[in-house]
């Protein structure tokens, strides 16, 4: 059975020897230009996203990248392909065939197919009387929540495959983050472990505020009045109202920072990121004649 071969390390546009750091950076960046969201009724899009989260699944775990690199597309029978080159190494009374691990170029999964007529077969590969334990298929699911749903840890329950699966929800998930659910995959063959389940967040924002990972970034409307002579004003945080000191002649677009007041930080109980607030000054309008003349004078002083 012939697999189709994916080269997940063009797929995330990195090349082969780049770091852990640069493969989370450029998932990140495929899963956001291709999500569904930003991609609506895009079936091409739907593929692609689903090969960069199966490529992240793959490089973004060291044990299955070892595997990958070595084995390509037949990595996931990595074990059951060594158990069984080992087994055709040992010298057998019947001169069985023996093959020396050099393939000359030829793909494993022709191997696979000429030792034991195709991965697909109903038995699993058979060593000698027993059978090699396969581990089950993994699954992938996505789960939408909304920008304040990820600002507290809190547990969900999914429905996979007819079964319900209690989860931990870490505050501080990103839009686009696949985490692991060990064992809650497909069953093994042969008595071989379950596969995994794979969950990618899709966060939707509805709120005022512009994320950054753990910083926030909000506009503020800000008087006339108050930016020139100075004074006090309450803004709103993700979490709660705060009052702010404003100087005397703040600029338009003046941006000021609330350490701690932006998004948990992932896996950091009770770690913030910080709030960066920026100035919208606002002219006044329908002014009294009173006050058209106040700015008249005060346009004459400045002459």
């Amino acid at each position: 059975m012939s697999v189709e071969y994916i080269d997940y390390y063009k797929v995330l546009g990195v090349s082969k020897n780049a770091s852990e750091k640069d493969i989370k950076k450029a998932y990140r960046k495929m899963a956001r230009k291709y999500h569904p969201d930003v991609n609506p009724n895009d079936p091409t899009a739907e593929k692609k996203f689903k090969e960069v989260n199966e490529a992240n699944e793959v490089l973004g775990d060291p044990d299955k990248r070892k595997k990958y690199d070595k084995y390509g597309k037949d990595w996931e029978h990595a074990e059951a392909f060594e158990q069984a080159r080992q087994s055709q190494q040992r010298p057998r009374s019947g001169g069985g065939q023996q093959y020396s691990g050099d393939f000359g170029g030829h793909d494993f999964s022709d191997f696979f197919e000429s030792m034991f007529g195709g991965a697909g077969g109903g038995g699993g590969f058979s060593q000698g009387g027993s059978q090699v334990k396969f581990r089950g298929q993994d699954f992938n699911a996505e789960l939408r929540l909304q920008l304040r749903d990820a600002y507290t840890t809190h547990k969900q329950t999914l429905t996979v495959n007819g079964k319900n699966i209690r989860i931990t929800i870490p505050a501080g998930i990103e839009n686009g983050q696949t985490i692991k659910i060990k064992g809650h995959g497909g069953p093994g063959r042969n008595g071989g472990p379950k596969g995994d389940l794979y969950i990618t967040f899709s966060i939707e924002n509805n709120t005022p505020f512009k994320r950054d990972g753990s910083n926030l970034y909000k506009n503020v409307d800000l008087d006339i009045y108050t930016a020139v002579l100075g004074g006090e004003m309450t803004v709103d945080t993700f979490d709660g109202k705060v009052k702010l000191k404003v100087k005397p002649e703040t600029q338009n677009g003046t941006k000021v920072k609330l350490k701690g007041k932006g998004f948990p930080i992932y896996r950091k109980e009770g770690q913030f990121g910080d709030l960066f607030i920026t100035y919208d000054l606002k002219t006044p309008t329908n002014l009294s004649a009173r006050e058209k003349e106040l700015f008249k004078e005060l346009a004459a002083i400045k002459k």
